[in-house]
């Protein structure tokens, strides 16, 4: 297995004169983060510099066609963290949180495990300590190896927002969506099959980084209960859940996200 390359962007800017600090955001898998996270990252402008990354093969990400683990992606985001203090990205003093989505959750998790260090707090978000089956994400990564990402965009869009979120925001929904049908398939199957290897449920108490566990009331794919477990069973835990929102939080409510993230990282 080989660390993958990605690509931090800047998602808002936060006033250049005081001691801002830093939250590190990634989106979930066939999203974006610029689409995902752009617009919960203007509403936290007063409190945090936002630096997002795209997944292996998504948006602004090269491709990543070798095998790959959840362990990868987390080691990718240490070292985008490192790397950011090295050049004085972040200022001294500065503190660092992150926060992810569905499989950026798994990857939250696992930075709580091996680089939870370098982090002051870290909210996985539509997430659970295990997502899914094995067998379903290899039988995933194998049609969409075969036959592309646009055959996950319909049951994605079914699944990703709450009822009526398509209706009432088809630009937001849309852009996620598109991200889906152009992303690269053999980086999409590697990500099914690191899923399909990711289970910390034993490990969670292992994790001593504060963390905010946010969820979705109306997730079809990682429920309250999920989050529920993961607040309970590491060493500092929250939970909380957002109303009338499914697997794309920050996309759906951003307002609310920003808030709960605002406050929770005090």
């Amino acid at each position: 297995m080989t660390v993958p390359q990605i690509t931090a962007l800047r998602l808002n800017d936060a006033p250049a004169d005081t001691v801002t600090d830093v939250l590190f955001v990634g989106a979930g898998l066939g999203t974006g983060v610029q689409g995902l996270w752009g617009e919960t990252a203007q509403h936290l402008t007063d409190r945090f510099h936002v630096v997002g990354w795209d997944l292996p093969g998504h948006d602004a990400s090269p491709a990543h066609t070798d095998e790959l683990s959840i362990s990868d992606l987390a080691q990718a985001v240490a070292d985008l963290v490192r790397s950011q203090h090295e050049t004085g990205s972040i200022a001294p003093g500065a503190k660092v949180y992150y926060a992810g989505v569905s499989i950026n959750g798994a990857v939250a998790l696992q930075l709580g495990l091996d680089h939870g260090d370098l982090f002051d707090g870290i909210a996985p978000i539509c997430t659970g300590a295990k997502i899914g089956e094995p067998a379903a994400w290899k039988e995933r990564a194998e049609l969409v190896e075969k036959a592309g990402t646009p055959t996950m965009v319909a049951g994605s869009a079914a699944r990703w927002f709450a009822e009526g979120f398509i209706e009432a925001q088809p630009t937001r929904a849309t852009t996620l969506l598109h991200t889906l049908q152009n992303a690269d398939r053999h980086s999409y199957a590697r990500l099914c099959e690191a899923l399909a290897g990711f289970d910390v449920r034993e490990r969670l108490g292992e994790i001593s980084t504060p963390i905010v566990s946010i969820q979705g009331s109306d997730d079809q794919v990682c429920s309250v209960d999920d989050g529920a477990f993961i607040a309970e069973n590491v060493q500092h835990g929250t939970a909380e859940v957002v109303d009338g929102v499914a697997h794309q939080a920050p996309v759906e409510k951003p307002e609310v996200v920003a808030e709960l993230l605002r406050t929770r990282f005090a």
